[in-house]
């Protein structure tokens, strides 16, 4: 390996979650990673709630001291308001995961991801933030670096024989060669912000997330955060959001209005951010990998949030990313097929929490019947909740396909074909 200052054995775009894990995982094992991140941290960013099986890929980049350690409340389980306001029986984790996994956390993830961030630096990562990637550099074909640009506003090329896209919903390389496909259901807007001194639940629900729902299967979430603050925010369809106008003030209070648990607990606090929005909520890349490169976390994937799984998709993508490109290092081969196994892992899990995503807006269901009629599945039900994704969740589907549209897998997501790579430089 050519050691000379700008050459290392794997390049990095991005130190999210996808991007921390990756490059600290790679860096324990020895490899010499930069991470180059745009931003300054720490910064802000959406994405508060951690679901159980987040604790194995943090347990691995040694991290769980620091988060047991930390002021971020612990989440126990997550319940559902309908609009009149009434709460479902709440999903504890620890009665179906008798593990230390089975408390989880709400986030501040300007903290968060610094903490990540300073781990992957403390494993031997080189990060540089404030650096921009303008562009892959490439070598008949096959990645072989990046170009980028620093706070100076000086040009460098950084080479290495894998590079990782972990630019989040950025989505550097998919945006860049027309991979992205949006989902073509889920595809909906978010309206948020941030409350001071809202109703906490009591006891060991204080920290739980809260689905709570308004017509038209649009949702608030409700997460407690550290300083006794809440995020609370509400998803649903462009067309329904917008119905009297833009006005995210208007908009935000017409749909408190339309919840009476959501009313109640925002009524003693004070708003002390201001709205943020975003849409186009789920998409995946056409492809994961090519020679030299390979997408992981939102770069490659973003589900619609309301199970919470974007950071657990983020870190375990970059943990198993992590793993197969040590083994290309070591025999060699950074070819695109290297990442077949990768991709059949990913889209395994993110195709069994989709399914969960699209019953979920079906007006006609809830996740009472299919419990009610069979009660043997709670446990299949809960197993997709907590992230563990690698199960065989087809008696799960086949049972909830007797009550909603239970969508068909799509096929996309796999390392790009040598023969396509002409179309794809």
């Amino acid at each position: 390996m050519n050691n000379t200052p700008d050459t290392y054995d794997a390049i990095v775009i991005g130190c999210g979650p996808a991007g921390a894990s990756c490059s600290t995982l790679l860096a324990s094992r020895g490899r010499r990673v930069l991470v180059l991140e745009r931003e300054k941290f720490p910064r802000y960013h959406i994405g508060e709630s951690l679901i159980p099986y987040t604790y194995f890929p943090l347990e691995r980049m040694g991290l769980i001291p620091k988060m047991k350690a930390s002021h971020f409340p612990r989440k126990y389980s997550v319940q559902f308001v309908s609009s009149n306001g009434r709460v479902s029986e709440p999903f504890y984790f620890f009665k179906h995961l008798k593990h230390d996994a089975s408390c989880t956390w709400q986030v501040l993830r300007s903290e968060f991801d610094q903490l990540l961030m300073d781990n992957a630096r403390d494993h031997g990562v080189e990060v540089r933030e404030q650096t921009t990637v303008r562009e892959l550099l490439r070598d008949n074909g096959r990645v072989t670096g990046v170009r980028a640009v620093g706070l100076d506003g000086v040009t460098m090329d950084y080479h290495a024989p894998i590079t990782v896209d972990a630019t989040g919903r950025d989505a550097f390389v998919a945006t860049r060669n027309g991979w992205k496909v949006r989902d073509p259901y889920l595809n909906k807007i978010a309206l948020w912000t941030y409350y001071e001194g809202a109703v906490r639940d009591a006891g060991v629900d204080e920290g739980a997330t809260t689905v709570a729902y308004v017509p038209e299967k649009g949702w608030f979430w409700y997460i407690p955060l550290p300083r006794n603050i809440v995020s609370v925010g509400i998803v649903a369809e462009k067309d329904y959001l917008y119905s009297d106008g833009r006005d995210p003030a208007a908009i935000f209070e017409r749909e408190i209005g339309r919840n009476v648990w959501i009313q109640q607990h925002l009524a003693p606090g004070r708003q002390i951010e201001p709205f943020r929005t975003t849409g186009e909520y789920s998409y995946r890349s056409r492809y994961c990998a090519q020679d030299g490169l390979v997408l992981i976390g939102d770069a490659f994937a973003f589900l619609d949030p309301v199970f919470s799984s974007g950071v657990f998709l983020g870190l375990r993508s970059g943990e198993i990313a992590a793993g197969v490109i040590h083994e290309c290092l070591t025999d060699n081969d950074v070819s695109a097929e290297r990442f077949t196994g990768y991709a059949a892992t990913m889209r395994q899990g993110i195709e069994a929490m989709r399914r969960l995503v699209y019953v979920f807006y079906d007006h006609n269901f809830s996740f009472g019947q299919v419990i009610r009629n069979h009660p043997g599945l709670v446990g299949d039900l809960t197993d997709c909740l907590i992230g563990n994704l690698l199960l065989d969740f087809d008696p799960l589907f086949d049972a909830i396909a007797r009550f909603a549209n239970v969508p068909a897998p799509l096929h996309h997501g796999t390392p790009l074909p040598a023969t396509e790579l002409s179309a794809n430089p």
